[in-house]
């Protein structure tokens, strides 16, 4: 048996000196790391797996880092990234100081961007081509976009400016969820080979520039013949809207063909103006049980996989790859994949896992079909993420109140506008990070008319292995400055329920924090509507206030619980709003103490601590008890952005895991000179 490919490959430029064969078992070869490694570290398994020969041929036709390749929010560069020289390690996928999930210029000069969010890829494709083509250079630019990516508004704006420049590049349309309709027949693909020929590339601009010259009849004839080749695509080609904005469309191409792959983009590559490939592919390639649960195998967060050892790694050829000898991954019980198995495929079988917590999203999605089974003006919006946000549940109970608006966040705030002006009462489920690309719709169409939408922003604080670009800590200050809006934060599982019909029994719009963890497996009880702007104080004290805002207020208690056996006195606030802030209690707390400490999962400039600040300063004015009062304000430091990780890991290097979090207030109380006001428990204890 020959010895493996990957490792002996040193960069892309490698493929180029590799038969197509050896190709063909190369793409077995990453499948089978990419499934390998995927099981211990988790990530985006099967949008990945569906790439593996795209990624191949388009490295092995162009020039990297030269040559740029673009892929549109990052999660299917998995085999990119073992290609351009990161096998070695691979093995720390999303870990703290590993690979990262999405590309990273940081971390190679074959990543053109920091991805992360989807709909983004054309338009820094057009970018790149534009500079080229000002410059006078030559490099070839291809960029690599989902099927839903495709339909962002975002995408959708690119393609247009795009063809109206007739900017030379390479769109690699990745269709593996069936969203653009099917080819026709033999007749579609005939077509693309007319198309990618040089016979008539050229012979429709010499017929054009002969009968353009005729007087009289001559500019009837072109536009009559640019009619009917129009009319010939239009009848075999499912991509007329491309051909209609100017950009030549070519499919559908078989995605796991790596001859058909690499014909193809040859000839597209050599094209003088944009070109769109139509290339269908199958998520999850090469795993059985991504391969039939898309949506599970998706991503980051996955079933649970325990790999056996491995038959031979370069078995089988066609649409069988080494990965699918693996025997296989372990589901939880009650998986779709628990039962049946095939000898070629990755056969799931049933596993133990300690059980979490409910999670904060799932009780959120209980919590409101309970409300939406009273109130019948509920209605539930996400954007692509009916899943992740829990919605698919409110979905399968009321279908006719759900609207799922793909990757268009734009669309999903001012939709709910609508549905608000028209007597609704609508929740738009995004994650924090996600949310961001709404800010215009939120501050113009949701706050300037002062309505009563909700949006509940999930995964606000620290999410882990995604990094920076998908971690929730810059919404709060952002949205401090909007007016109308109400934001909350719940301290546990069960005040999120309470927080929630909070919500809903208001008139202005609200927005609702909750974090990506599992609550702490608090007894259900009872929920009932808290006035919005009232904090609770959960224990007095009379050295240091603290004053937490969101689940990380726990963390501050067992903090306050530590200082005491040191004999501080230590009072504790849970805020639950950072706006409208409950600035009279917090006052009344902290008077006459020498230090107040925030807490917050989120940046600490302009978030919550600086309302709190804010709050006190303005105080100090005229209330002399709190002109001695210092604030220090907790949370992730501003000015930087937080990488890739396990979220407890990423506390722990922040310093907001418990440790963390007491060690910065013992700082603070050193610098201010500050003694505890009780005799020492511990020295006591030790006296007697």
């Amino acid at each position: 048996m020959s010895a493996s490919i990957l490792p002996r490959l040193t960069g892309p430029a490698d493929l180029r000196a590799l038969s197509e064969q050896e190709l063909e078992t190369l793409a077995q070869e990453i499948r089978e790391t990419i499934i390998a490694t995927v099981a211990k570290t988790g990530g985006h398994l099967g949008s990945s797996l569906g790439v593996v020969e795209i990624a191949i041929a388009l490295h092995r036709l162009m020039d990297s880092p030269r040559d740029r390749i673009v892929w549109d929010t990052g999660h299917q560069a998995y085999a990119h990234k073992l290609l351009t020289g990161r096998l070695e390690r691979f093995d720390t996928l999303r870990q703290i100081d590993g690979i990262g999930g999405f590309p990273r210029r940081s971390e190679s000069a074959h990543d053109v961007f920091d991805g992360g969010h989807a709909g983004t890829g054309l338009s820094i494709a057009e970018g790149l081509a534009s500079a080229r083509d000002i410059r006078g250079s030559t490099e070839k630019i291809a960029v690599v976009v989902g099927d839903a990516a495709l339909m962002a508004g975002l995408s959708l704006e690119a393609l247009n400016d795009i063809g109206h420049r007739r900017t030379p590049l390479l769109i690699v349309l990745n269709d593996n969820e069936m969203s653009i309709s099917a080819t026709v027949g033999a007749f579609s693909t005939y077509l693309s080979k007319i198309k990618l020929s040089g016979a008539w590339q050229s012979s429709r601009s010499i017929w054009d520039r002969f009968w353009g010259a005729v007087p009289l009849v001559g500019r009837g004839i072109v536009m009559w013949s640019q009619r009917l080749r129009r009319s010939v695509v239009n009848l075999a080609s499912p991509g007329q809207l491309f051909e209609d904005l100017g950009i030549t469309y070519i499919g559908v191409v078989p995605g796991h063909d790596l001859h058909a792959l690499l014909q193809t983009f040859a000839r597209t590559l050599e094209l003088p103006g944009p070109v769109i490939v139509h290339v269908r592919t199958q998520k999850g390639r090469g795993y059985r049980p991504a391969e039939t649960d898309q949506v599970s195998f998706h991503g980051a967060a996955l079933p649970p996989m325990e790999l056996a050892p491995q038959a031979s790694a370069l078995a089988g050829t066609g649409a069988r790859t080494a990965a699918a000898e693996a025997r296989p991954a372990k589901i939880r019980p009650g998986s779709p994949h628990g039962a049946g198995s095939n000898g070629d495929a990755l056969a799931p079988s049933a596993a133990t896992s300690t059980p979490k917590n409910p999670t904060y999203t799932s009780l959120f999605s209980a919590e409101l079909i309970e409300l939406a089974k009273a109130d019948d003006r509920i209605v539930a919006i996400t954007a692509g993420m009916p899943t992740g946000t829990g919605l698919s549940k409110f979905q399968a109970a009321f279908p006719t109140r759900f609207h799922d608006v793909g990757i268009a966040e734009q669309h999903a705030l001012t939709l709910a506008s609508g549905l608000a002006i028209g007597g609704m009462r609508p929740v738009v489920a995004l994650y924090s990070t996600f949310l961001q690309r709404a800010f215009d719709q939120t501050v113009h169409d949701v706050c300037q008319n002062d309505l009563p939408v909700v949006l509940a922003v999930d995964r606000a604080g620290l999410v882990g292995e995604d990094g920076t670009s998908h971690q929730g800590m810059f919404a709060i200050p952002a949205q401090r400055q909007l007016p109308y809006l109400v934001i909350a934060s719940p301290k546990d599982e069960q005040e999120l329920r309470a927080l929630l019909r909070t919500a809903m029994a208001q008139p202005h719009p609200f927005a609702l924090h909750y974090p990506r963890d599992p609550g702490f497996g608090l007894p259900p009880v009872k929920p009932a509507a808290i006035a919005v702007g009232q904090a609770e104080v959960l224990r007095e004290g009379g050295d240091i206030l603290f004053v937490g805002f969101g689940p990380i207020t726990m963390r501050a208690v067992e903090v306050a619980d530590r200082l005491a056996a040191d004999g501080w006195s230590v009072g504790v606030v849970n805020a639950r709003f950072a706006k409208p802030l409950d600035r009279q209690l917090i006052l009344d707390q902290a008077r006459g103490k020498r230090l107040i400490v925030t807490f917050e999962e989120s940046v600490v400039s302009g978030g919550f601590g600086s309302a709190v600040l804010e709050a006190v300063e303005e105080a100090r004015l005229t209330e002399p008890a709190l002109r001695e009062t210092s604030v220090r304000i907790l949370g992730i430091p501003a000015d930087r952005f937080v990488d890739h990780g396990a979220v407890a890991d990423l506390r722990r290097l922040l310093r907001l895991d418990v440790e963390g979090l007491e060690a910065q207030v013992r700082e603070a109380a050193v610098t201010l000179g500050l003694d505890p006001s009780r005799p020492r428990v511990r020295e006591a204890a030790r006296a007697v």
